[in-house]
């Protein structure tokens, strides 16, 4: 049986399998959608501004941003996938054999190492997430103003996506074994969620102001 490229299913088979009892894809999988969602939604905000007389002094700068948001959106479409894929050696070590002091050794070992890289994918959709949020940024100042709810949602969207990637570095790093590496990682993690509130929600109240 061919493994699943989630990243190409519908929207209706996506989320019937998201509700399934299967573990992929799960909040990472979901995560890296709605980031999608946010690119994509940023982007709809820059053509409707492209062409517009009123905005030609931007247009330059806004199509350099569609570029941008057409990259990341197609970047987050591959995390869906890569954050399934990230989860096999994850579940491979969860079946190995614990029934002797040496088994159980070993298990525990490659243990943290599959924690370790479960943790890089979450990281890198937080990253994708903080990228689209600067060209959120750019389309919901310099956009079309007719479009402001949308650049708005962008940011709501991908600052929900941003969080919902950080659970997944949160959940691993708690069963982490070196806990100074797993502190690394968590003060990554929260200074991205920091920077990228604080981005979204300027965009927001800025927005609501145009409206």
């Amino acid at each position: 049986m061919e493994p699943t490229n989630f990243s190409a299913l519908s929207c209706e088979d996506f989320c019937r399998v998201l509700a399934s009892g299967e573990p992929v894809p799960g909040g990472g999988g979901a995560s890296a959608l709605a980031g999608a969602l946010g690119a994509a939604l940023g982007n709809m905000v820059g053509n409707l501004t492209v062409g517009k007389k009123k905005y030609a002094a931007n247009e330059k700068e806004i199509l350099a941003c569609n570029t941008q948001a057409e990259k990341l959106r197609l970047r987050f479409l591959r995390l869906i996938q890569a954050d399934a894929d990230s989860f096999v050696p994850l579940a491979a070590v969860y079946r190995m054999p614990s029934s002797t002091p040496q088994e159980k050794a070993e298990k525990a070992s490659k243990m943290q190492e599959a924690l370790f890289t479960a943790c890089e994918v979450p990281q890198q959709i937080m990253d994708a997430c903080l990228e689209t949020l600067c060209l959120i940024d750019v389309y919901e100042e310099k956009g079309s103003v007719m479009a402001v709810s949308d650049a708005a949602a962008a940011a709501l969207i991908s600052k929900s996506a941003l969080s919902a990637a950080a659970l997944n570095l949160r959940i691993n790093a708690k069963s982490m074994e070196d806990r100074d590496r797993a502190g690394q990682i968590l003060d990554r993690m929260e200074e991205k969620i920091r920077r990228g509130n604080e981005l979204a929600d300027r965009i927001y109240e800025r927005a609501l102001k145009k409206m």
